[in-house]
């Protein structure tokens, strides 16, 4: 079966067990009986914020919730099992890095961390058990502790990752320099009112030299999703096999549009079984003929959201 037959069957199911799918749907003039994947409508993000969007009636194991921003409503995505939810983010991490035993996970999310329900701390955090390295760890903002480590783990040649919010990562930068060039550096995105907004391209070349790589991994992930997608270092995110993203013009959100041109990014994870797997974004991207996609920021007058990457 392939991925169209796939998102065709989930919709199909999605659209009688999800009330509140089903109800955007009928409230948008769409019909229910859909035998294009091109033409099944996506949810739009905000009404994880209000509602909650599950497929079934379930008691969830837990419920992850968005950083947001101070006096703005947050999402929440019900989750039924987290083993799915692990045996994801498992999948996609070999799929990219390889065995993840071979690694020492080091995460600098203090933001994150600070709070309770981050999708993007409980996966790190599984990880960093999963890698079985005595040296993996959250390391907060204990600046000379990560140095000592990085330099340790440097002259011990051993495969590290470094996962850090973006801002965190610039801090780090402006106080040391480790010439690590092995190292993987991955940012989340998000500046989350710690820093002014910086592009992209500026932001990774502070990072390059401040640790000596070529070039700077990044995550693009939400709450409301399962899945993740990544960045090796060319600024273009890759969707595992079970994910792919739809680009809609920005004035017609029900409008397709070719690669090559910019517009609301959406996206379809077939592993959001339980909750909505066809979700609009409320970021502006790009997507190109090898399905890798650019994000180039955010719809205006949209809530800012930690996980999103910067503007471009």
């Amino acid at each position: 079966m392939n991925f169209d037959e796939l998102a065709l069957q989930l919709f199909a199911h999605q659209k009688n067990h999800n009330a509140i799918y089903r109800e955007y749907i009928s409230g948008i003039g769409k019909p229910i009986d859909i035998s294009n994947a091109n033409e099944i409508p996506f949810l739009p993000i905000e009404f994880f914020k209000t509602q909650e969007v599950k497929c079934g009636n379930f008691d969830p194991e837990i419920i992850f919730t968005s950083s947001g921003t101070t006096g703005l409503s947050t999402s929440k995505h019900y989750l039924k099992e987290m083993v799915v939810y692990e045996r994801v983010y498992s999948k996609i991490f070999e799929q990219f890095y390889g065995d993840i035993k071979d690694f020492c996970i080091i995460a600098l999310l203090p933001s994150y961390t600070e709070r309770e329900g981050s999708s993007l701390v409980y996966m790190v955090s599984d990880l960093i058990k999963r890698s079985e390295h005595p040296l993996s760890d959250f390391y907060l903002n204990d600046f000379g502790k990560l140095s000592e480590t990085l330099e340790h783990l440097k002259a011990h040649k051993q495969k590290t990752i470094l996962v850090g919010v973006t801002f965190a990562l610039l801090d780090f930068a402006e106080n040391f320099n480790i010439d690590f060039p092995e190292l993987i550096v991955m940012e989340t995105g998000g500046m989350k009112g710690r820093r002014k907004e910086m592009i992209r391209e500026e932001v990774h070349e502070i990072l390059e030299q401040s640790f000596g790589v070529s070039r700077i991994h990044s995550e693009y992930g939400m709450t409301e999703l399962l899945s993740q997608a990544y960045s090796l270092g060319d600024g273009k995110f890759v969707c595992p096999p079970w994910m792919r993203i739809v680009i809609t013009d920005i004035n017609d959100p029900f409008q397709q549009i070719p690669d090559g041109r910019s517009g609301i990014i959406n996206m379809v994870d077939l592993a959001n079984c339980y909750s909505c797997a066809f979700i609009k974004t409320a970021d502006i991207g790009m997507k190109h003929s090898d399905g890798t996609f650019e994000v180039l920021g955010r719809v205006d007058n949209s809530d800012l959201r930690g996980c999103s990457l910067m503007y471009l």
